[in-house]
């Protein structure tokens, strides 16, 4: 029972996370630059065409986010987590080293494991996917 409050908490967490920082480059919530600001820093990394990776990037985080709060498809809902923070570290973080105050890929990294976590430990008791049967 305490390890399936504990995945709920990560779970929840993780999906509070994700959603908030989708809701930034799709909306401009919360102070976030918007799809257009969004579009704008994808196509400064390169990614061409822009819209479309931005697009999927935001999309990526508003579903895993979703799926993390429902505790539904948590394996798909962690891939897209693993997805999106590898480019991140690959394209933004990793060339500014380890720790967070510079920029580094050290809270990327965390997300990563927590995801990892989720992948391979099962989204708990107190979700969609053990209430529908998808997991044990």
């Amino acid at each position: 029972m305490f390890a399936d409050l504990g995945l709920l908490a990560l779970r929840l967490t993780l999906g509070l996370v994700f959603l908030s920082h989708g809701a930034q480059k799709a909306f401009g919530a919360f102070g976030g630059p918007g799809f257009a600001g969004a579009t704008g820093f994808i196509g400064s990394l390169g990614f061409r065409p822009a819209r479309f990776w931005a697009a999927l990037a935001v999309g990526g985080e508003l579903a895993a986010g979703l799926l993390y709060l429902l505790g539904l498809l948590t394996p798909l809902a962690s891939l897209l987590v693993l997805g999106t923070m590898a480019v991140a570290i690959a394209k933004v973080h990793g060339p500014k080293g380890f720790f967070v105050q510079n920029g580094g890929y050290e809270y990327n990294l965390v997300l990563i494991i927590a995801a990892l976590t989720l992948a391979l430990a099962g989204p708990g008791a107190f979700s969609l996917d053990h209430l529908l049967g998808f997991a044990r």
